[in-house]
């Protein structure tokens, strides 16, 4: 169940190639000819729009020509040379596109040989179209490789969507996103070799319709889903964003979700060029839990620990190197050579990670986080709606606070006090436009937010026009910490933490599922597919409208504190509150307007007279 490993080990096989016969009993196996074998020679690795993420956030260049891969390249990149000597690895997802273009690269071959592999299942017609497009007789071998999902952690992917998640309603897919998704989801299953039972989000049709599209694809790859079959059912749980809008919204205080929230990590790499004073070969950094041990230790620390971990890393480099700088005799000298290379690492590394922590506790202060996270906070684990509105309009009017700070605040005022008597959201709107700094556009995500939210407690109409009333999206379980309030300063001077009350939403279902008391009227069976009350050994959480960092620090939290319980989260995207507010603000555009009585529709007629 570790998806990092899963995928690595998937491209060091496809990168073997060609050095061995392809063995028969190779994962997915569709069909290969017999292979020249022999030493390793050069080879080139084409990769397509869908797999350029999928192979670098998964391995590094240097992994690469570790196997002679020497060169990479896109396969839709007509200028690419003839080089007859190279051996071909290509690995592409199964779309009309790839195909065409391999059916395109087979009528002229620029390589010697071809070693082709499929991040997903391959329809016979596409294989019967490569077979007659090789006339020149190139292709060595084809295989399914499933891998058609980009890692982030060894308990976290992202299933990626290149169009909106929504269609013309609350309760419709896009069509090209329920095909993207239902194919990521089996990939997924097929590397972790799990035949699970599935269980979806009653109130959301979205994951109604993804478990029987889920259903009816694995009972038509029925071989391939031919695994041997645990002590018990491994558990596929389908979750909707809509259950959950809040914790996209607030600020994180964790070392790789608060990376996200206000820098943006893309891919396994984050964008530092706006950075002041940053050394140009920092301008764009990896973060990878896999390759980078610092991160992997602290990517799950509170702001304040990581300060004093920071520190504490700079003091190490810095006792290495004044070590290695005592060259008194020839044993000095040698140990000095072989070590340069990794304190050579270890300075980048250090220099990478003091240069995040240092723009992070900027902004820290700039942006007057420690506040806007506090009143955050309250509104989202307190019912204090007389001093959540005070402490918000003085927010609101200071000119430190960045204006997307501002809406982040008077959203989460909105989903938490829409049901409230002197609910003043219309009163904060009007503010946001004079003292915020915001235009009306960006004012009308308040109404939007609200539609989405309600959307997954309207009428199964189809009509996307969200209820009256909001569900309660705050549980009491969530207020456990809701009397404190720390600040601690450990370590680093300006290393500041505050404390993080809320937890995910999902948490309450998942321990319940773990302990084998999820309601299976909130969270059902598919219909035909299967059902246990036993205890799930093996869980894979999809969210679909996408995932958060904060969740996906709670599902390794799980793992670590649940002994003998597997979970894996993916989630349509990862988001943060940027990333978030668009995916409502594109979804809702598509929805009929909401009924004229909603707080929705309320808010939106006031912005639209504004």
């Amino acid at each position: 169940m570790d998806v990092t490993q899963t995928v690595a080990g998937y491209i060091t096989k496809m990168v073997s190639a060609g050095d061995d016969p392809v063995s028969s009993s190779a994962p997915g196996l569709a069909g290969a000819a017999s292979s020249s074998g022999g030493a390793a020679t050069m080879k080139v690795l084409l990769l397509d729009s869908d797999t350029v993420p999928i192979v670098s956030a998964a391995t590094t260049q240097s992994a690469l020509l570790q196997h002679s891969v020497y060169l990479t390249d896109r396969l839709d990149n007509a200028e690419r040379e003839k080089m007859r000597h190279l051996r071909c690895l290509c690995f592409v997802r199964p779309s009309p596109a790839s195909i065409q273009s391999l059916v395109e690269e087979f009528r002229a071959p620029k390589y010697g040989s071809y070693h082709i592999y499929f991040s997903n299942i391959v329809k016979k017609s596409a294989l019967e179209r490569l077979a007659e497009a090789d006339d020149h007789e190139v292709v060595r071998s084809v295989l399914e490789y499933f891998a058609d999902f980009i890692v982030i952690n060894p308990d976290l992917c992202s299933l990626p969507l290149s169009t909106r998640l929504f269609g013309s309603s609350s309760d419709a897919w896009n069509p090209d996103s329920l095909t993207r998704t239902t194919e990521g989801v089996l990939s997924l299953l097929l590397a972790l070799k799990r035949k699970p039972l599935i269980r979806f989000s009653r109130d959301s049709a979205l994951c109604r319709k993804l478990a029987s599209e889920i259903r009816y694809a694995m009972t038509q790859e029925e071989q391939l889903f031919d695994f041997r079959k645990p002590d018990t059912a491994p558990i596929l749980l389908l979750m909707d964003r809509r259950e959950d809008p809040i914790t996209p919204l607030l600020t994180q205080w964790t070392y790789q979700a608060m990376v996200h929230e206000l820098l943006g990590i893309d891919n396994g790499r984050v964008n530092l060029s706006d950075v002041p004073d940053v050394r140009p070969e920092f301008k764009e950094i990896v973060l990878s839990s896999d390759q980078d041990p610092f991160f992997s230790k602290n990517m799950y620390l509170n702001f304040g620990d990581l300060g004093q971990n920071a520190k504490d890393y700079v003091e190490q480099f810095a006792s290495a190197q004044a070590s290695g700088k005592k060259l008194d005799s020839i044993e000095d000298m040698k140990r000095f050579v072989e070590e340069y290379p990794e304190f050579r690492r270890l300075s980048g590394n250090v220099t990478k990670h003091v240069t995040l922590v240092t723009e992070l506790s900027r902004r820290v202060g700039t942006d007057n986080l420690l506040d806007v996270s506090e009143l955050e906070q309250s509104l989202a684990c307190n019912d204090n709606h007389t001093a959540d509105v005070k402490t918000l309009q003085l927010l609101i009017q200071n000119p430190s606070v960045p204006a997307a700070n501002k809406l982040r605040l008077v959203a989460i005022y909105a989903l938490r006090y829409a049901n409230h008597a002197a609910n003043s959201t219309a009163t904060f709107l009007d503010l946001l436009a004079v003292a915020g700094g915001l235009s009306r556009h960006r004012i009308s995500l308040i109404p939007k937010l609200l539609t989405y939210a309600a959307s997954l407690t309207s009428p199964q109409s189809g009509n996307g026009s969200g209820a009256g009333v909001l569900p309660d999206l705050f549980q009491p379980a969530q207020n456990i910490f809701s009397e404190a309030r720390s600040r601690l300063n450990r370590g680093l001077r300006g290393v500041e933490n505050v404390y993080t009350q809320h937890q995910p939403a999902f948490t309450v279902p998942l321990q319940d599922l773990i302990k084998g008391r999820l309601s299976t009227t909130t969270y059902p069976f598919v219909e035909g597919g299967g059902q246990t009350r036993d205890k799930p050994q093996d869980i894979i959480v999809v969210m679909v409208g996408g995932a958060t960092y904060e969740e996906g620090k709670m599902i390794a939290q799980l793992n670590a504190s649940s002994p003998g319980v597997r979970i894996v989260l993916a989630g349509t995207g990862m988001l943060n509150s940027e990333a978030f507010l668009s995916e409502v603000d594109e979804g809702v555009d598509q929805w009929p307007e909401p009924k004229p009585g909603t707080p929705a529709g309320r808010l939106r007629r006031e912005v639209g007279r504004g």
